[in-house]
């Protein structure tokens, strides 16, 4: 089992190249996560909001971390390419904590985190050492394990408009930086969608960036014109599925059709995808 995720997290490190970014059109059940994989994406992410609205709690570690841990375990079961989880911020208060959700996310077959500097309880970012602290101890349970885990480190400076804005780039660069020395792999900087702000990230960072892409974002090309290594959905994939089921609702209900529907996965093709995994 070690050799093997230890085989998974090598291929998903690989996969993080500048100018030919991993695409990652996160997933937030086996479902989703099999329609992805299926549609040829080379690793599957969950996304934390998905995986809490799909299980009836709001984002922003408000799920249990049992219940979200065992989804990855079904995802990772369910498809042949590397997965990588969004754990939020940990799971936990402390970086033993945090330690010991990475050997619950590596024992479920995921070789990938994400781990927020955001606070979940405010508007803040952790302190800089503290959430380093966080950092290490994920890069030590993985250690310990013997898997190169994937560490993509968010810094939240840009996606919860922290500071000044004359400064947020160099706060940004500085955050990542530290979270780069203290072991990250990658880092992630959402809320970021200027193609000036973007290229300055990457000439400025010292590791893959990672960008959240939507529809206010610049396609997938352009980002790898600009030297980014993985562009992320984020939540914005499960969203647009949640927005399909409230227009096909409110217009059966409403007018009474049903062309919402239209362009549905037939259901023996998903069917037969799940029963695969």
């Amino acid at each position: 089992m070690t050799e093997d995720l230890k085989n998974r997290a090598v291929l998903l490190r690989s996969l993080h190249r500048p100018g030919e970014p991993l695409v990652l059109a996160n997933a937030w059940d086996v479902a989703s996560a099999c329609l992805v994989a299926a549609a040829g994406a080379a690793a599957v992410a969950t996304t934390s909001a998905g995986v809490a609205w799909s299980l009836g709690a709001p984002d922003g570690d408000r799920l249990d971390r049992g219940r979200a841990i065992d989804l990855v375990a079904r995802v990772a079961a369910a498809v042949p390419v590397p997965v990588t989880a969004d754990i939020e911020t940990g799971f936990a208060d402390t970086p033993e904590g945090v330690a010991g959700a990475v050997r619950e996310v590596l024992a479920a077959g995921a070789v990938g985190v994400n781990l927020e500097d955001g606070a979940s309880d405010g508007p803040a970012l952790r302190d800089t050492d503290e959430q380093c602290a966080r950092l290490r101890a994920a890069r030590r349970a993985a250690d310990e394990v013997g898997v190169p885990l994937v560490v993509n480190a968010r810094v939240d400076t840009y996606l919860r408009q922290i500071g000044d804005p004359a400064d947020r780039l160099a706060a940004t660069l500085r955050r990542a930086a530290a979270y780069r020395a203290a072991g990250a792999d990658v880092i992630f900087v959402p809320g970021v969608v200027d193609e000036p702000t973007i290229g300055a990230l990457v000439a400025g960072i010292d590791a893959p960036l990672n960008v959240l892409a939507g529809p206010t974002a610049p396609p997938v090309p352009e980002l790898a014109r600009l030297g980014v290594a993985r562009v992320s959905l984020g939540s914005s994939l499960a969203g647009a599925a949640y927005g399909l089921v409230r227009r096909a609702t409110m217009e059966v209900l409403g007018s009474g059709t049903y062309t919402a529907l239209a362009g549905g996965v037939p259901y023996p093709e998903l069917n037969a995808l799940v029963e695969q995994g």
